[in-house]
């Protein structure tokens, strides 16, 4: 049973306070929206001390609502770690936003063209390198699996952890779909939501860093990855997850075969 009246329970890494990694906008960015969060929603964390004090990491979690990212950004603060996204660059120059992304250290990524950055594990990488933490979900879009488990992985993150030779954290979280569900803009405040998050130990990649990989061995190992992702979804929500992982490519043309078969 989860204790809504504690937002973060004390695991074995929390029993001693973590040192924050510095960052001024942040800092009052987390301390403004603290109150909120935790008026809107009790946080469980399980596995803490699986995520880097210090050092670069790739976060691999599911996602399955819009309003997942802020949740995990907050979790990641509280544990004293700056959450870093992948965002484009068009972002960058809005008003306010565009400072608050810049000031925050957020990765500006060009998605077309030919201009610099535009490939985002090129951009992750170069963030990697400074000993940050990146946030990548595999998914690469909220997942389409009815039931919300996870689909079918992409291979950025995998690629970024092999290219940076940085530990791939796997990562999972329940409950946020109960705020704001992937269906819908409209918001759930009460009454509070339990929230959990699990975080998982590092996916071994190792036969796979040194050399030059190809896609099959890039998939077999994004594969693994969304396994590790699933078993910890598996714990914090309960069930079963699907003998088969749903494939947005297969069902979308499968659904194009349908149509062209109604038509």
């Amino acid at each position: 049973m989860i204790d809504p009246d504690a937002p973060l329970p004390p695991s074995s890494a929390r029993r001693r306070k973590r040192r924050r990694e510095p960052n001024a906008v942040f800092a009052v960015a987390g301390r403004v929206a603290y109150l909120p969060l935790l008026a809107l929603s009790s946080y469980e964390v399980r596995g803490a001390e699986k995520l880097p004090e210090t050092g670069a990491f790739v976060l691999a979690p599911n996602h399955y609502s819009n309003f997942d990212p802020l949740a995990n950004a907050f979790v990641l603060w509280r544990l004293g770690r700056i959450p870093r996204f992948l965002a484009k660059a068009s972002l960058f120059k809005a008003p306010v936003l565009g400072w608050i992304l810049k000031h925050t250290a957020q990765i500006p990524v060009v998605r077309s063209g030919h201009h610099r950055g535009a490939d985002p594990v090129a951009a992750g990488v170069a963030t990697l390198a400074t000993g940050a933490g990146v946030i990548v979900y595999p998914e690469g879009s909220l997942t389409r699996e009815p039931d919300l488990w996870p689909m079918r992985g992409k291979a950025g993150a995998v690629r970024m952890a092999i290219e940076a030779g940085v530990p791939l954290i796997p990562a999972a979280s329940w409950g946020i779909q109960e705020i704001l569900p992937a269906s819908t803009n409209r918001f759930s405040v009460f009454p509070r939501k339990r929230l959990v998050f699990a975080f998982g130990d590092p996916v071994d990649l190792s036969a796979y860093r040194g050399r030059h990989v190809d896609g099959h061995e890039v998939a077999e190992a994004t594969e693994l990855v969304m396994r590790r992702i699933e078993s910890l979804l598996a714990e914090i929500r309960g069930g079963t997850p699907p003998a088969v992982r749903y494939d947005p490519a297969h069902h979308n043309q499968s659904e194009i075969g349908r149509f062209e078969r109604d038509s």
